[in-house]
């Protein structure tokens, strides 16, 4: 069960329209948004909350190896139109839209980058229902 995600965000500005764009198809909205702290953030279903910031130590945000942020989508089509909100706002493609069978017939799922680096997941487990 995820509470919240945070994630660091070089370019506010950026990163205010990759999010906005990406987390509406998903259903969530942003709840706030401060440019001068750097601090923005979104609710989605269930109240999963989704933030991006400058880092409290100073240094520059980096991408964890191994980490990525796994976003539910209630069907197949939400995979597909998540995906293309994020390339179409300056994602990068990491694995595009699509059944992974290593992961079981069910598993549909579509694989980017934020235009900093933090990878994300779509996904619809159709066995969920």
């Amino acid at each position: 069960m995820i509470g919240y995600v945070t994630l660091g965000a070089a370019d506010f500005g950026a990163s205010l329209t990759f999010y906005d764009a990406v987390l509406a198809v998903l259903g969530a909205e942003r709840s706030f948004a401060d440019a001068d702290s750097g601090w923005a953030g979104w609710t989605g279903a269930g109240g999963v909350k989704l933030f991006i910031c400058k880092p409290f130590d100073g240094n520059p945000p980096s991408v964890g190896n191994g980490t990525m942020v796994a976003l539910s989508c209630a069907d197949d089509d939400m995979v597909r139109r998540a995906h293309a909100a994020a390339l179409a706002t300056g994602g990068r493609e990491e694995g595009g839209p699509g059944v992974r069978e290593a992961y079981g017939p069910d598993f549909f799922v579509a694989y980017v980058r934020d235009p900093f680096g933090n990878k994300l997941s779509y996904v619809h487990d159709r066995s969920a229902g």
